[in-house]
């Protein structure tokens, strides 16, 4: 049967693939999103399950994140070149069989190895917004990669209390199971309906610079989520942060002199660019120190003399409005975006997380009072997390889509896990010996944290729009570069 336009005239293959091709690719960033985020409700279970202590189980989660901070930048300079779709299709390929290892009844060791392999997909994001850019034209293109932005972080709004409701049902397995069948759907809609990269393009991975930002960013993120190792052993800490930015910096001098970079460190180094991946990075901080802020305050049970002692499920349901309020705003971001230049919205969208900071300072007593704050929450990083790929892709090449976006992954990623660790931190030194929680006002202090992080992204944003302004010269590194309608 031939397809339909909405005029009632037929359509063309074209559309028709585009029309398949958008609801795919938000689908796959949702679901490698919800699955690396399985990790996070479970790990109490994890711990009971297969009889580990919690720190060994927390690795369910750091390992995933590890995998996915480290395999993103190859994932985005192969999505560069001409095998853009064999690279999604192989990726997928690992996390359905990841994910398999997750369910299967094998020793822990396994279901590291598995949950590692789930990681791996977080890198898919970037290359579904290099495939928007080549397919799908016009404001069309640009409004599904701001969808793909939001959806990439929303997800985990999913994956939270679908995990805790499973495992409250039918055990770990179970939720790991959802994991296996929503990546398996996955995989069969990328085979349907991601075309190949257009014609032309080239991409090597030079594997010195893969092995040493491998390196350097697995140690960055394994400081950041080891808070006991910086108050019990600092010196260890220390030298282990030292070699971390050593191998980063001989990783930044080899792609400088490389003539198949991994990351196109010039085009990161624009000055629009690096200062989209600060915000980011700040940013990040703020709204994954807040989310586990709330979270944690939301399971803490009266006896600690303050939270809302909800039970891991329901605690999970704190998490649908950020979900939904975060999509809303991603959706309807394009449109506000015509009206106001993207860098000055980035700021108000970081003033309205800072407005989730106040609310949990103020305003924490009440399981409704969290759901409120987590909502705003929500529609400041929906609304952020759909511009800022405007400002970036504004200034890059179309090929190097994939590369430039995978980059502002890795740099989120850093910042996510800084702000799970920083809360850590204070929460840890406003908790008394002996006792189990922290003190109520340690929130408080590490709501004040967050205030300050967002107030630095504002900063930064409102610096952006200077540098974007009409009377700007332009900069020799926005040569060739294609810009998008939401840029």
């Amino acid at each position: 049967m031939t397809a339909v336009g909405p005029d009632g005239t037929a359509a063309s293959p074209e559309h028709s693939r585009a029309r398949r091709l958008v609801p795919s690719l938000v689908f796959i960033a949702l679901v490698v999103a919800a699955v690396g985020s399985l990790g996070t409700p479970l790990i109490t279970s994890v711990a009971t399950t297969f009889h580990v202590s919690l720190d060994s189980a927390q690795w369910t989660l750091t390992s995933t994140l590890l995998s996915g901070a480290v395999a993103t930048p190859v994932l985005g300079r192969l999505g560069a070149g001409p095998h853009r779709r064999a690279t999604i299709l192989v990726t997928l390929a690992v996390v359905v069989l990841g994910s398999a290892l997750t369910v299967l009844p094998l020793p822990f060791a396994w279901l590291l190895v598995g949950r590692t392999a789930q990681g791996v997909g977080l890198g898919l994001t970037a290359l579904m917004m290099g495939v928007a850019r080549d397919h799908l034209p016009g404001e069309r293109g640009a409004a599904t990669i701001a969808l793909l932005s939001v959806v990439s972080i929303v997800g985990a709004g999913v994956g939270y209390p679908l995990a805790a409701l499973l495992t409250e049902v039918g055990g770990v397995r179970a939720a790991y199971g959802l994991g296996l069948v929503v990546t398996a759907i996955a995989f069969l809609a990328a085979l349907r309906s991601v075309p190949e990269a257009p014609e032309g393009r080239s991409a090597r991975v030079g594997a010195a610079g893969a092995l040493l930002l491998a390196a350097g960013l697995f140690l960055v993120l394994f400081l950041a989520g080891r808070t006991r190792l910086w108050s019990q052993h600092l010196d260890v800490a220390v030298v282990l942060a030292v070699v971390a930015v050593l191998l980063l910096s001989l990783w930044t001098v080899s792609e400088l002199r490389s003539e198949t970079p991994l990351v196109d460190v010039r085009a990161v180094r624009h000055p629009t660019v690096a200062g989209a991946n600060f915000a980011t990075f700040v940013g990040g901080v703020g709204m994954y120190l807040l989310l586990t802020l709330i979270t944690r305050y939301a399971q803490t049970p009266d006896s600690a003399g303050y939270g809302s002692g909800l039970t891991t499920f329901v605690a999970g349901l704190v998490l649908v409005p950020f979900s939904a309020l975060g999509f809303v705003a991603g959706r309807l971001t394009p449109r506000v975006r015509k009206r106001i230049d993207a860098p000055l919205f980035l700021a108000g969208s970081a003033v309205v997380v800072g407005g989730g900071f106040v609310l949990f300072a103020t305003a924490r007593s009440t399981p409704a009072e969290l759901f409120v704050a987590m909502g705003v929450l929500g529609l400041g990083v929906g609304s952020f997390s759909a511009a800022l790929p405007g400002v970036i892709l504004a200034v890059t090449p179309t090929s190097e889509t994939s590369s430039v976006m995978s980059f502002n992954y890795v740099v989120r990623s850093v910042g996510y896990s800084l702000g799970s660790a920083s809360g850590g931190l204070v929460l840890a030194a406003g908790t008394d010996a002996g006792r189990a929680f922290p003190n109520d006002g340690a929130y408080t202090t590490a709501a004040m944290v967050g205030i300050a992080a967002t107030a630095v992204t504002t900063v930064a944003c409102l610096a952006l729009a200077r540098l974007r302004a009409p009377g700007a010269a332009p900069t020799p590194a926005s040569t060739g570069a294609v810009r998008t309608p939401s840029g």
